[in-house]
């Protein structure tokens, strides 16, 4: 959430830290003021001014971490378990800072879960927003437009906490508009969660609702990361999503999971145990609502792309794609540069507030820092922010072939290095490369460090701090040997290079960083939604949007359409025909998993798909990094403790209820699995 915004200077936070934490004394103090304005203003003089008002919402708006802080908890603090806690990604980096790698080593439970504990903070929010919910009419200088808007962000603010918790937590506790008095008996803060549907349905309602007034898009470069319409439908399309998927619709994921969690106040099943195929049609139909958002008579989102130039390597002619080397995107990819076209919105180079593939999406501080985590130890990085093989192996050969099945023109081999270097779309492949690195699809080069790696580092204006070639061998410099802190290497063999810019560099002279935009919600994730959802259904169904019936099914075209525009941009082939349902899901969860690689969404899909347990269970692996360059390129286990010691189980699909409101609820249950 954009939090810059606030012309007042400082509104601290309430005192108490979760909705129910003052119960122990039976009193708050639910607002300490200080230095408000460089004035002392009682909370009561908040509301006399439609100027305090606005400044105490965007108060509650600056609460919410930077959504880049996936990784550690330095800079914007770390708020989710992220990547670190999923098949993608690995560190031997400190469990105290990179928490999501402390979570599944089991370092972090109920009675302590560090910065990743934002049960509290969210149920603050909410709490803030509900005071202006309940006071707002006491300032007399708004206009009624001036009102509806800042109501329309009170409700966006307060719908995105509850979003928060119930993605990490499943059920929530609705408080609706009420705010809770001070001194009462316990009896009268006692309460239950409420069932997970029935908090589904009220937050996508608040979306709705906030959607209604809030504008189609930002007015400046300054109001960039403000929430708008666009924001409110696609958080809304994600979480109808969710709601549809076999772990929380009644599959056999929810049944194995959920099957016996009732509510102790009335056995109630906190998710439903009873398939609803129709949600599949709602989350489509939502979906579909973002799709033909308009601004003057244009699409207000579409994929980002770049033009293709005389450095954009050639499409293959020899795929079974009659469009892919001929027509122009979104029908093909003849006109685009592909790697530029996904590399350029992370790494810093598009300006970030025209992105059209943004529906929402903010300036990262904590995602530009902590790139100096993937950069090699000789140009001042830490050298250890790993991508698994796993993640290696799923990218597919230039003409969209499996590494499994590669052609003649772009062949696979895991024996021998090449022999000259090679330049495409300003990405220079050294000589010397393993023919694994040779021929891959661009989101590959685009994303990936990898040993024999160019590393421009073009801002240093010193010769030895830029145009390096790193490798990861035992005995290298920015190997295991090489490193000054023996965590300081990529133990996979791979780093993260995606949002690290050519020009990026963090040692030598004229050295700097550009900005890094973070991806709230990408167009990408609402296309690759769409498909799944129309996948997903096995009957036809009429779903009402903005007053307008539309019919839904599992239609090849539409389906076909969403899903082929990602794999333009990708420069690979499409599909030509749809495949039979399973098929096509596999083929949607594999896009996904390079589409959004670190970005914080696979952490929610093997949980909403059922396939946590599958997916964690296969080993961590990588190169062979304690080996010389002779022994270096073979899949291996990487050895480190952290390997054998990572937790697969299923009370990790939510994040545990601090331990502590438990005390204080008699009503309240935890999460499955945890005390």
């Amino acid at each position: 959430m954009y939090m810059n915004y606030i012309n007042i200077k400082s509104i601290k936070r309430y005192a108490f830290s979760g909705i129910f934490f003052s119960i122990a004394l039976f009193s708050c103090d639910y607002l300490n003021i200080d230095n408000y304005a460089d004035e002392q203003i009682k909370f009561d003089s908040i509301f006399t001014s439609k100027r305090y008002i606005e400044a105490y919402m965007w108060d509650a708006a600056g609460s919410f971490n930077d959504e880049g802080g996936i990784f550690g908890s330095s800079q914007g603090g770390i708020y989710t378990p992220g990547p670190m806690a999923t098949d993608e990604a690995f560190c031997l980096f400190g469990t105290g800072e990179f928490q999501g790698m402390g979570y599944v080593l089991g370092e972090y439970n109920e009675t302590n879960m560090g910065q990743m504990d934002q049960w509290g903070k969210m149920y603050q929010i909410i709490r803030q927003c509900n005071t202006i919910f309940a006071n707002i009419n006491k300032a007399t200088d708004w206009t009624g437009n001036e009102k509806t808007r800042v109501l329309a962000y009170t409700r966006f603010v307060r719908a995105y906490a509850y979003y928060n918790l119930i993605v990490s937590y499943g059920p929530v506790v609705l408080m609706y508009d009420e705010l809770l008095q001070n001194n009462e008996t316990i009896e009268y803060y006692d309460r239950p969660r409420d069932l997970y549907d029935d908090a589904m349905e009220y937050i996508c309602s608040e979306f709705e609702e906030a959607a209604k007034f809030l504008p189609a898009k930002v007015q400046s470069v300054l109001d960039f990361g403000l929430p708008t319409k666009g924001a409110a439908l696609g958080l809304v399309a994600r979480l109808r999503l969710i709601h549809a998927s076999p772990m929380y619709n009644g599959g056999t994921a929810a049944r194995m999971y959920f099957g016996s969690w009732t509510r102790k106040t009335d056995g109630k099943h906190y998710i439903s145990q009873t398939y609803d195929p129709k949600r599949w049609a709602v989350a489509a139909a939502a979906c579909k609502r973002v799709m033909d958002m308009q601004v003057d008579g244009l699409p207000l989102y579409k994929l980002h792309t770049v033009e293709r130039d005389n450095t954009t390597p050639a499409l293959s002619d020899k795929t079974d794609d009659p469009n892919y080397a001929t027509q122009d995107f979104p029908n093909g990819a003849a006109n685009i540069d592909p790697l530029h076209s996904y590399h350029d919105m992370f790494n810093g180079e598009t300006v970030m507030n025209i992105n059209p593939e943004f529906v929402w999406a903010r300036n990262s501080a904590t995602l530009r820092e902590y790139t100096k985590h993937s950069f090699p130890v000789s140009n001042g990085g830490w050298n250890g922010m790993c991508v698994t093989q796993k993640i290696i192996d799923a990218y597919e050969m230039a003409d969209g072939r499996s590494i499994s099945d590669a052609s003649e023109d772009y062949p696979y081999d895991e024996t021998g290095f090449t022999t000259m270097a090679k330049d495409f779309s300003g990405y220079h492949l050294n000589a010397g490369v393993f023919n694994m690195y040779v021929n891959r699809e661009p989101r590959f080069y685009a994303s990936i460090g990898f040993s024999e790696c160019f590393w421009p580092n073009s801002s240093t204006s010193e010769s030895a701090h830029k145009n390096l070639t790193v490798t990861y061998y035992y005995d290298s410099p920015n190997g295991k040997s090489g490193a000054p802190n023996p965590n300081d290497h990529p133990i996979t063999g791979y780093v993260l290079k995606k949002y690290v810019n050519p020009m990026d560099a963090w040692t030598g002279t004229s050295a700097r960083r550009l900005d890094k935009p973070f991806p709230i919600i990408r167009y990408a994730e609402i296309l690759l939604s769409y498909a799944e959802a129309l996948n997903s259904l096995e009957s036809e169904y009429a779903i009402e949007i903005d007053g307008i019936s539309q019919t839904f099914s599992r239609n090849e075209e539409n389906i076909l359409n969403a899903y082929n525009q990602l794999r333009y941009r990708a420069g690979l082939p499409g599909l030509t025909y749809l495949p039979e349902r399973e098929t096509m899901l596999a083929k949607i969860k594999k896009e996904r998993m390079i589409e959004f690689l670190y970005e914080n969404r696979r952490y929610f899909d093997i949980r909403r798909w059922g396939d946590y347990e599958e997916s964690e269970n296969e080993p961590i692996r990588g190169m062979n990094t304690t080996g010389t360059k002779e022994s270096y390129y073979q899949r291996v286990i990487p050895s480190s403790n952290r390997i054998i010691n990572r937790q697969i189980n299923r009370k990790f699909i939510f994040l545990p209820i601090p331990k502590v409101e438990l005390k204080r609820l008699p009503s309240f249950d935890q999460n499955p699995g945890w005390e």
